[in-house]
């Protein structure tokens, strides 16, 4: 395997499994929630990595992490989140971080860091009639292309406000937006 990718911002993971696999490929400090059991003092470490260093949000592509994400963007929305899809985090039947290789590990955080680093240079939040014009939302099939398209920009999918809500917290513009839908049209 390549070198370690290093990491100067705290990153947040649900359990001591998903640390010690995340250190396989990344060089960077962890802060485990221990799932929905995130302490006040837990949350204060949190805080006080977001204030001075920055934060990633790393969490399992399931129910349970996509909710553990939302508690933590909730109280630290300036953070980068970092997703890895179903398939590169599911092993033996079970989905989660610990399960995921560290190539796959790595390609997520690089397009996290990609994706928070062109979200600073762009202007203007795509709106629900965006989605809409281009078939990605209140039509046959859109769910299927949100995914292949959550796919293709490394956003982890979701139903179609989430999809918003991520694609704006990215700075996803129209023109990203559609260069990706071409992309997995000619899949």
């Amino acid at each position: 395997m390549a070198e370690k990718l290093r990491i100067d911002r705290a990153v947040i993971v649900e359990g001591r499994d998903d640390t010690t696999n995340l250190k396989r490929a990344v060089d960077c400090y962890t802060i485990e929630t221990h799932g929905f059991g995130i302490t006040g003092e837990t949350y204060m470490e949190i805080g006080k990595a977001y204030e001075q260093k920055g934060i990633m949000i790393f969490t399992d592509p399931d129910h349970s992490g996509e909710e553990i994400r939302r508690k933590l963007t909730e109280r630290f929305p300036e953070a980068i989140q970092v997703y890895l899809t179903r398939d590169e985090a599911l092993k033996d039947g079970d989905i989660g971080v610990e399960n995921a290789a560290p190539e796959a590990i790595i390609r997520a955080f690089e397009r996290a860091l990609a994706l928070e680093k062109q979200a600073s240079s762009q202007l203007g939040k795509l709106t629900e009639q965006d989605l809409f014009e281009r078939g990605l939302v209140g039509a046959p099939g859109s769910g299927k292309l949100r995914e292949k398209l959550a796919r293709d920009l490394g956003i982890g999918y979701g139903n179609s406000k989430s999809f918003l809500l991520k694609v704006n917290a990215f700075g996803i513009g129209k023109e990203e937006l559609d260069g990706a839908l071409l992309r997995i049209s000619e899949e």
